[in-house]
C-alpha cells in the first residue's frame, strides 16, 4: 500500500517565470545569435540531462569553483549545439553572464505548474504523506514558503540539508526515514531519469517519470505521465 509520494521540485512542481527558453534567447541575440523557442526547449532538454548525468559521478559540493565554472560553460555549449550553434567555452560563459543578467533584470522566480496545487491538494485528501526530495545547494525555505509547499508538504529533504544528491540513495532514505514509511509504500515524482528514476529505484522506490512535454521518446522501463494529475490515476489503476 502507497502511503507517500515524493516529488522532485524544477521541473516536476515549479518551473521559472519568465520561461528559461525566453531569456536563454535573448541572451543569445544580445551576443548575435537568433536562435528558436521550440529548438530551445528540446536544447534545454538535452542539456538538462547532460547536467544531471554529469553530476552523477562528482556532485557540485565535491568540484571547486573553477570546476564548476566549466561544468557550467559546457552546459551552456550543450544548449547551443542542441540548436544546432558551436561555440567557444568564453562565448558560452559570455552568454550565460547575460542569462543571468536578464534573469534579475526580468525578476525571474519560481511558479508552481497549474497542475501542481490541483495535484497535491487531490494526493492529501486521500490521506497519503507528500513529500520533497530534490538536488538544491542553495536554502529555498523563502521559495517553498511563498509558493505555498512548506505548508502542503509534510517532508522537505534537500541535497543542501542531506549532503547527498541524487541519484545517492542516500538522499532517499532520508525522505523515507523522516516520513516514517518504507521504500515499498513510497513512490517518486520526478523529470529526470538518471536523478529521479535510477535514484527511487536504488532506494527501492517505485519512480514515476513526468515527461510534459514528451521528450523522453526514448524512455521505455518505467511508467510516464504527461501531468501531475495523472499521479492520482497512476496510484489508482497500478497493481500493487
Amino acid at each position: 500500500m502507497i502511503k507517500a509520494v515524493f516529488f522532485d521540485f524544477f521541473n516536476t512542481l515549479a518551473n521559472y517565470h519568465p520561461p528559461r527558453e525566453q531569456l536563454q534567447a535573448a541572451a543569445c541575440r544580445e551576443c548575435g545569435i537568433e536562435v528558436e523557442l521550440q529548438a530551445l526547449r528540446e536544447a534545454l532538454f538535452a542539456a538538462d540531462q547532460f547536467y544531471d548525468e554529469n553530476i552523477v559521478h562528482v556532485p557540485l559540493s565535491k568540484r571547486s569553483a573553477a570546476e564548476k565554472m566549466a561544468l557550467y560553460a559546457r552546459y551552456e555549449a550543450k544548449i547551443l549545439e542542441g540548436v544546432g550553434v558551436e561555440v567557444s567555452e568564453e562565448v558560452a560563459l559570455n552568454i550565460m553572464a547575460k542569462y543571468g543578467t536578464l534573469m534579475r533584470e526580468a525578476g525571474a522566480r519560481f511558479v508552481l505548474f497549474d497542475d501542481a496545487e490541483p495535484a497535491l491538494a487531490q494526493l492529501k485528501r486521500r490521506g497519503l504523506l507528500l513529500g520533497l526530495i530534490s538536488n538544491i545547494d542553495r536554502d529555498l525555505s523563502s521559495t517553498y514558503e511563498e509558493l505555498g509547499l512548506s505548508s502542503r508538504l509534510d517532508v522537505l529533504v534537500t541535497s543542501l540539508v542531506v549532503g547527498a544528491a541524487k541519484p545517492d540513495p542516500a538522499i532517499f532514505r532520508a525522505a523515507l526515514e523522516r516520513a516514517g514509511v518504507h521504500a515499498a509504500e513510497a513512490i517518486h515524482v520526478g523529470d529526470m531519469y538518471h536523478s529521479d528514476v535510477l535514484g527511487a529505484r536504488s532506494a527501492g522506490i517505485r519512480p514515476l517519470l513526468i515527461d510534459r512535454d514528451g521528450l523522453h521518446r526514448e524512455i521505455g522501463d518505467c511508467p510516464r505521465i504527461s501531468s501531475l494529475g495523472q499521479v492520482v490515476d497512476y496510484l489508482s489503476s497500478a497493481a500493487w
